[in-house]
């Protein structure tokens, strides 16, 4: 058995690794911690290996400088995921320390696996210990070890990794207690541990079928011109501005001022900060909503568009973009110094992002994480000098910040927001007056202010958070962990919400499901309102699936 490995080798143990991991997938998601219905980790890590494979499979005679490029480029574009960018950035580390040699030796090996786990590990903010980035230098040690000790055979040297590889997973549970708790394996490292066995497979020459599955996207939702043609609008003029506040404007007359724009129309944004307001309203006599701002200090930014004539052209703009893309292209939007992007997925979410000024929404979330090629396109449909993008999710933030160094023509800015609540108040405090650097610095410090919980049902039967779980119990899920179980999902929203709520909330906001009935919401909104009357509550329609409501306290 040969003591090297050259390009075309190396191209078979790569897209063996790939096929073992999508074979597993299920497997994988299945050892997610929370036992979510949309826990991805083998979606995530597959995709985008996938994206690679799909390159190196096409590629007839590989060297080692173009094998390492497609592996390279196809997974760090093709990553979705905390789990798959990880994995992107250890195939950037190995190839980049192996693109320059034609045939690979044990201590060419053992280096590479050093600088894969070198970039892997400066990629992520905070390494946690336990996860994928553990199993990977477990094995760049046994590698290390095993190449200074003088080993020569590779089949001796791979099976030696793969087993304290092994041995490494097996105690990431004693690292994470959470792992622990829920009694299974990092899944992102049993991920990595799939791809070193497949390829270690095709090192020995094992009979493997090198043919891959298509790779999927993130596709965009359908237009229904139907629809949008028979569309009531209800508030005709669709009112912005803000008030330079001269007077006092406190919880209390926020709460009236609030009341009195819910009389005159709907679709209510207003954001109190020291000495200005910020107010969105769709209404039908715009007047009356700057009059009563004005008892409250001079307006500026002042925006008045008609929904009605917009909603026309709009059905214009649609039917031309149909046309378009039924001719593989897209018109363009009209420049601009600023332009943001948001993760989002629900028809209510994603219009109140762009209620709130959002010029491209990447359809996604937790059921389907966007890859760093899907942000890329965003970024570049996105005709402005700087563009904000608000991942809304923490396993998408990785990709976003992975985009970002990609691109060079613009300036791109990822704000590191976590939920769907923390997007929309990012968008709502940026201000057109301050700099960049400015906005990012406020978008990011007022996220922090932000908490948020997600109701949806189990999977399967688990211990977390010393909480017992069954299949089929709704659960409450805090920033933190599991905040309420059990099997009215009425009360166990409601026990979550109380447990979000502080002395210092003032509001409180429920995005509902598309798996939820209005009556149902608006009952449960009473309740609170009943419960914490010196909160402000609000509801509306988010549409979201998986997740009967989505909730933020601030």
């Amino acid at each position: 058995m040969t003591n090297t490995i050259d390009a075309k080798l190396l191209a078979k143990m790569f897209l063996a690794g790939a096929k073992n991991l999508e074979s597993k997938k299920e497997w994988i998601n299945d050892l997610n911690v929370f036992p979510v219905p949309d826990g991805d980790t083998g979606t995530n890590m597959t995709l985008t290996i996938m994206a690679a494979a799909k390159d190196v499979s096409a590629m007839k005679e590989p060297d080692m400088l173009s094998l390492c490029k497609a592996i390279s480029s196809g997974s760090l574009r093709g990553a979705r995921g905390n789990s798959g960018v990880i994995l992107s950035q250890l195939f950037r580390g190995f190839t980049k320390s192996v693109r320059e040699k034609e045939t690979l030796e044990i201590m060419d090996l053992a280096e590479a696996m050093e600088r894969a786990v070198e970039t892997a590990y400066k990629a992520v903010m905070k390494p946690k210990e336990g996860t994928i980035l553990t199993v990977s230098k477990g094995a760049s040690i046994k590698a290390r070890e095993l190449a200074e000790e003088g080993c020569e055979d590779l089949s001796f040297f791979f099976d030696e990794v793969i087993k304290y590889a092994d041995e490494v997973l097996e105690q990431t549970p004693e690292m994470l207690p959470v792992l622990k708790q829920a009694g299974v394996v990092d899944s992102g490292g049993q991920g990595l541990m799939q791809v070193l066995k497949g390829a270690y497979d095709a090192f020995l020459g094992k009979e493997i079928d090198f043919s891959l599955p298509e790779v999927t996207h993130v596709q965009s939702v359908n237009i229904n011109m139907d629809a949008q043609a028979n569309a009531d609008i209800k508030f005709g003029y669709c009112t912005e501005f803000i008030i330079m506040l001269t007077k006092t404007f406190n919880i209390k007359h926020e709460i009236d001022f609030k009341e009195y724009l819910e009389s005159i129309g709907d679709s209510i944004v207003v954001v109190a900060d020291d000495d200005v307001v910020k107010v969105h309203v769709h209404t039908n006599d715009p007047g009356l909503a700057i009059q009563k701002a004005l008892k409250y200090g001079a307006l500026s930014n002042m925006k008045i568009d008609n929904m009605r004539l917009e909603h026309q052209e709009k059905l214009f703009k649609m039917e031309e973009t149909a046309k378009a893309q039924e001719a593989d292209t897209e018109p363009e939007m009209p420049h601009k110094d600023t332009g943001f992007i948001a993760v989002s997925v629900g028809d209510g979410l994603s219009e109140i992002f762009k209620g709130l000024g959002v010029d491209y929404i990447i359809e996604g979330g937790q059921t389907m994480n966007p890859s760093t090629e899907d942000m890329l396109n965003a970024i570049e449909k996105v005709n402005a000098d700087t563009v904000f993008i608000l991942p809304n999710n923490k396993n998408i933030i990785l990709a976003a910040n992975q985009a970002q160094t990609l691109v060079e023509d613009k300036q791109v800015v990822v704000i590191p927001t976590k939920t769907v609540p923390q997007g929309i108040t990012a968008v709502i405090n940026y201000v057109p007056d301050l700099s960049t650097e400015e906005n990012a610095d406020t978008m990011t410090e007022e996220i922090k202010n932000v908490k948020t919980g997600q109701v949806t049902y189990a999977v399967r039967d688990t211990m977390i958070d010393d909480k017992e779980i069954k299949e089929g119990d709704y659960m409450g899920i805090g920033d933190a962990g599991i905040l309420s179980v059990g099997g009215d999902m009425a009360e166990i929203t409601f026990e979550m919400i109380s447990a979000m709520i502080d002395d210092d909330t003032e509001l409180i906001s429920i995005y509902y499901g598309e798996e939820v009935k209005e009556e149902d919401a608006e009952a449960l909104k009473a309740r609170i309102e009943e419960a914490y009357s010196s909160c402000d509550v609000e509801l509306q329609f988010g549409g979201q699936p998986i997740y009967y409501y989505i909730v933020s306290a601030e």
